[in-house]
């Protein structure tokens, strides 16, 4: 099974999950301010993306802006981000899909369709 890692709020994660039961899609939702994804999680996630930091940021959320991240996300090791996710789920990019082999991040229904459907 699947974990969804989400936010009540977020108007993008309702969209995924109402996606993921209309496709009949078994998940188990995480609140990712709370429950942020493990390391393995997004190191994994960082190799999904071909070891891009940025897609794996919430870079419209207001704790990036405020801890300045823009300017400093190129100067940090792997090691340092994916601490900084691990250690604030408000700057991880939402929704987290991990589980059954498979790491999303943020939603787009192809991606998600070509990667969750049998």
């Amino acid at each position: 099974m699947i974990s969804v890692y989400a936010y009540k709020g977020c108007d993008t994660c309702r969209k995924a999950l109402k996606w993921l039961a209309a496709e009949g899609i078994e998940h188990e939702v995480k609140a990712i301010r709370e429950t942020p994804p493990t390391v393995a999680e997004l190191k994994r996630a960082l190799a999904a993306s071909g070891g891009e930091l940025r897609p794996l940021f919430n870079v419209s959320g207001g704790d990036y802006r405020e801890l300045g991240l823009k300017d400093k996300l190129g100067g940090m090791t792997p090691e340092e981000a994916i601490s900084l996710l691990n250690g604030n789920g408000n700057l991880v990019k939402r929704p987290f899909v991990s589980g059954d082999g498979v790491t999303l991040v943020g939603f787009k229904e192809d991606e998600w369709r070509k990667a969750l459907s049998p």
